[in-house]
């Protein structure tokens, strides 16, 4: 039976806190209620409203309330085109985003006019406010550079993902969105009381989740931003027992922690972590595990690393064995981001 105007012009909605509006949409797709051919609205000075097809039955919201609602545009380009751009304009339009929180992260490019795609952005997801331009990471502490191209400019942000909190400022500390799969992937591979050293921890992305899965990690960071929020993340996500943070080189915290009992496991989160091999060993017990993340050429993906590890094994007369190798994404034009997870006896 076709839907009268009444029925198009009034749906439903669940007004939100404006922190938590991405989780909420991500539970209410998951409970197949989200209606994705709405836009999320600002719905007071703190809320969204979120639209949905029926009330949900699992997802906590404020309320549930009667929104008039057009129908959505439904991608950038859409938005783009309303703004009067040719298709040669459309052709040097972003082709893909992230939303961390309250803010969109977007590398704008060659593209015309930044501040009409951060409205369009800003349009298309109604759960954030503020959209930065990110070029690359640079420095010993492996800071980002961006640009705000629109919104409030609010850089500081929380994103949750898989039910961990990450507190942030986009502006001050790296966040890949990227890597969410690892984060979680992290997580599931710990078993609880194993003994874990992240040596390159930043605000917490792989700690947070082994440490919610109950391993007891010492994380080191040496960026002193990153690790004040580290040390807030784990209050916040109430795992405080089971991290010990260092604020430091890792190298000078290995002696040290191998000298009280060695790793069961040791992460190595860092492009270069090929450089830190000799302190990772040093601190892995013999069957111990080791995840080694590197920035790859895509003609030596898996052999380069897998060759690195061995020849520091080596050195260490220590053994190797390799129990899964995988690409986490791009990392640049022709280079992988990838993870060798190795056994060490």
């Amino acid at each position: 039976m076709p839907e009268d105007d009444a029925d198009r012009d009034q749906r439903l909605a669940v007004v939100v806190a404006k922190p938590r509006a991405q989780t909420v949409i991500d539970a209410l797709t998951d409970e197949g209620v989200y209606d994705a051919d709405r836009s999320v609205r600002s719905w007071d000075d703190d809320g969204v409203a979120v639209p949905v097809t029926a009330p949900p039955q699992t997802v906590d919201v404020r309320e549930i309330v009667q929104q008039v609602g057009e129908p959505r545009l439904r991608t950038l380009e859409d938005h783009l085109r309303q703004r009067g751009w040719t298709d040669d304009e459309l052709d040097a339009a972003p082709s893909s985003w992230a939303v961390v929180g309250s803010v969109v992260l977007v590398d704008v490019g060659d593209a015309p006019r930044p501040e009409e795609v951060g409205q369009a952005l800003l349009a298309l997801h109604g759960e954030a406010d503020t959209v930065l331009d990110r070029g690359g990471i640079s420095g010993d502490h492996r800071e980002p550079n961006v640009t705000v191209v629109a919104g409030e400019g609010d850089t500081e942000t929380v994103h949750t993902e898989h039910g961990t909190q990450y507190g942030l400022d986009l502006a001050e500390v790296m966040f890949s969105p990227g890597n969410k799969t690892e984060r979680a992937r992290m997580g599931d591979a710990v078993e609880a009381g194993e003994r874990v050293l992240d040596m390159f921890a930043g605000i917490g992305y792989f700690t947070l989740p082994m440490a919610r899965a109950g391993a007891s990690v010492t994380a080191v960071e040496r960026n002193p931003t990153a690790f004040r929020y580290l040390v807030e993340n784990v209050m916040q996500n109430g795992v405080d027992r089971n991290v010990q943070p260092y604020r430091a080189d890792c190298r000078d915290v290995v002696p040290e922690f191998a000298r009280e009992a060695r790793a069961d496991r040791v992460l190595m989160g860092y492009y270069e972590a090929h450089e830190y091999l000799d302190s990772a060993l040093d601190a892995l017990a013999s069957g111990g595990v080791l995840h080694m993340h590197e920035a790859t050429p895509e003609a030596l993906v898996f052999e380069r690393p897998i060759e690195r590890l061995e020849a520091a094994a080596d050195d260490a007369g220590r053994s190797v064995e390799v129990l899964d190798t995988r690409r986490v994404k791009g990392y640049s034009e022709g280079v992988a981001h990838v993870v060798v997870d190795a056994r060490i006896e």
